[in-house]
């Protein structure tokens, strides 16, 4: 049985509609990605080819907008990061740990700057950038068991040294490279761990 053109036409609108969300999300995310790490409505609604009020009409505010696009990717980024050859010696490990965790950095870069320019501003930001780092300090412990022996603050400084924060320091303000970050993590980590 065929549908009436009335509803044919409402169905029409509604997938328009959200075609047209959707590629306000993407043209915000690309542009974070490419490092436009606080993009406007404005300039969101060029990149996705519909009117500055169509970005309003699906999204009541920036900090809506910056949600819903987190929320699509979290699976996506939270799997960046889930895993890793976990095996090994603890100097082994740690080796492992720096380089996969630096590897996956370097592809959420401006994701994460992005965030952490923000998320003063969105509430939403703030929590999601603190969850991230919740999971990734626990995950600290899933390739390093032996931290759960070591004394609170050595714990704590440990997790500091795996940060993207860290890590960001040392590849833009330091101006290290990739593999000189990752050799200054690890050789900071085998001290304190002893390895």
């Amino acid at each position: 049985m065929t549908k009436p053109a009335k509803l044919l036409e409402i169905d029409g609108r509604r997938q328009r509609s959200e075609r047209s969300k959707q590629a306000i999300i993407d043209a915000m995310a690309a542009m974070i990605e490419e490092g436009n790490l606080i993009p406007t409505a404005q300039q969101a609604s060029d990149r996705a080819g519909v009117g500055i009020r169509t970005v309003f009409r699906h999204f009541s505010d920036m900090e809506n907008l910056f949600s819903i696009a987190d929320t699509q990717r979290r699976a996506h980024i939270e799997g960046l990061f889930a895993g890793g050859d976990r095996h090994g010696s603890v100097s082994e490990r740690i080796q492992k740990l720096v380089d996969y965790r630096g590897e996956q950095y370097e592809l959420v870069a401006n994701i994460a700057r992005s965030s952490l320019a923000q998320r003063w501003r969105y509430k939403a930001l703030h929590e999601n950038y603190a969850r991230y780092q919740r999971a990734l300090g626990n995950d600290n412990f899933d390739w390093l068991p032996e931290l759960r022996s070591l004394p609170k603050a050595l714990q704590d400084s440990i997790e500091a040294q795996l940060s993207f924060e860290h890590w960001d320091r040392l590849r833009d303000h330091q101006n290290l490279g990739a593999d000189a970050a990752k050799a200054a993590i690890a050789e900071t980590l085998a001290r304190l761990l002893g390895a």
